[in-house]
């Protein structure tokens, strides 16, 4: 599934090249590789570790992968579970969402660094001869043939390459190279905060809160066993006004949002430990152009509200599999309108997804952020789905399952 180092100039034709190794792409990679395609990914770094990497993966990414008959190694991967989401609106604790509620198959939400759920793909991926992931290859621009896309020119370790293809997939994120080079135009939505991600250590005491938020202050901790992985939400663009005011001042409000923090707030040690995700939140008018899809993050960047991103690129991966693979396994021409097929697919269950995450950025999120006078108050929707049970499956179902999950048709060679 790795591929050799090329030799400079060198140009090589595949039926797909994919630019990008994040979820959609490894995933795409992996069922066009099952189908018998000869399909290229490109991924610019030398192995997946980064900061800010999605790591929450949801019951319908492990339905996906109980499709594909990996579940159980996929289960092997060490990673946490979370069942029920529970919140503290200022002084009042409120549960939220119950997968355990939904009828998921695994009925809760894993927690996996996402390198360690990018390389159990490529593992599993090595078994299909007609599949190549192409380390510290980037992506540098696209070769058009006329008005049609024809593939990407990239730089690897030891030169240029050019690679020549009949689809090019883009999922190499919000920040997509490619996506500018196609000519393709974002709407933007926005988001009224950005993000500090940390660690604190956790002691023996331990929680099943997932956020809390206060008047002027609003923090999501994932439990990760040993330590809590913090998500404190700021105001969108306060950040060198927050750190002015110095690493002390940071910490003292860690600890009275979350008392549970104070035995390990040492941990965060200066600003080297904290580190910013500028939050956005936009979308592709058209994902397509004659030769070229793009999806994922590519297509449309996500809120971390309900920490969907990773999954909402699967489902993405899975759509364009089920409706492309066959014809490119085939040797067909893949037209724009088979190409347009996937927008129409995922469009609808994305703008929905978006849509509850903008709900929730200006309902929670922005009066969490800009506080009037006195106690935040549990907002009127968390009190009415705490108080009826069943209501929390229906909240869990739209996070953790979705809207129109998709399922595993797409051939096996």
């Amino acid at each position: 599934m790795d591929a050799a180092r090329p030799s400079e100039n060198r140009t090589i034709s595949t039926r797909c090249c994919i630019v990008g190794g994040g979820p959609a792409g490894m995933m795409l990679g992996y069922l066009l590789g099952r189908a018998g395609v000869d399909t290229i990914v490109l991924e610019k770094h030398a192995d997946f570790f980064r900061d800010f990497r999605g790591d929450t993966v949801h019951p319908s990414t492990m339905q996906v992968m109980d499709e594909l008959g990996l579940i159980d190694d996929f289960l092997k991967v060490p990673h946490d579970e979370l069942q029920r989401l529970e919140a503290c609106f200022g002084k009042t604790r409120l549960r939220i969402a119950d997968v355990g509620r939904t009828g998921a198959k695994h009925p809760f939400i894993a927690f996996m660094p996402q390198w360690d759920f990018l390389n159990f793909l490529r593992d599993k991926g090595r078994r299909f001869p007609s599949l190549r992931v192409m380390m510290s290859t980037e992506a540098t621009g696209l070769i058009h043939d006329g008005d049609r896309v024809a593939g990407v020119r990239a730089r690897g370790a030891n030169g240029a390459i050019e690679i020549r293809a009949e689809l090019t997939v883009a999922c190499d994120g919000r920040h997509s190279i490619i996506r500018p080079s196609a000519g393709l135009k974002i709407e933007e939505i926005g988001a009224p905060m950005d993000v500090l991600w940390f660690r604190i250590g956790k002691s023996a005491e331990t929680e099943s809160v997932f956020a809390r938020i206060e008047a002027g202050r609003m923090m999501v901790m994932l439990d990760r066993g040993t330590y809590w992985q913090c998500a404190y939400v700021i105001v969108k663009g306060h950040y060198d006004e927050i750190k002015a005011r110095g690493i002390e001042a940071l910490r003292s409000d860690l600890v009275t949002l979350a008392p549970s923090l104070r035995s390990n707030i040492a941990d965060v040690k200066n600003w080297d430990d904290v580190k910013l995700l500028t939050v956005a939140v936009n979308r592709l008018k058209r994902w397509t152009r004659p030769g070229l899809l793009c999806i994922g993050d590519a297509a449309h960047a996500m809120s971390p509200v309900g920490g969907v991103g990773v999954n909402i690129a699967v489902q993405d991966a899975v759509a364009a599999a089920n409706l492309l693979a066959e014809k490119l396994a085939s040797d067909g021409a893949v037209s724009e309108d088979d190409l347009a097929a996937v927008q129409r697919r995922r469009e609808f269950p994305m703008r929905m997804t978006q849509g509850m995450q903008v709900i929730v950025q200006n309902n929670i999120v922005n009066a969490a952020l800009n506080p009037g006078s006195g106690p935040f108050k549990p907002p009127l929707f968390a009190r009415i789905v705490n108080a009826v049970p069943w209501l929390q499956g229906l909240t869990a179902k739209f996070i953790a399952v979705g809207v129109r999950p998709e399922h595993v048709h797409s051939p096996k060679a």
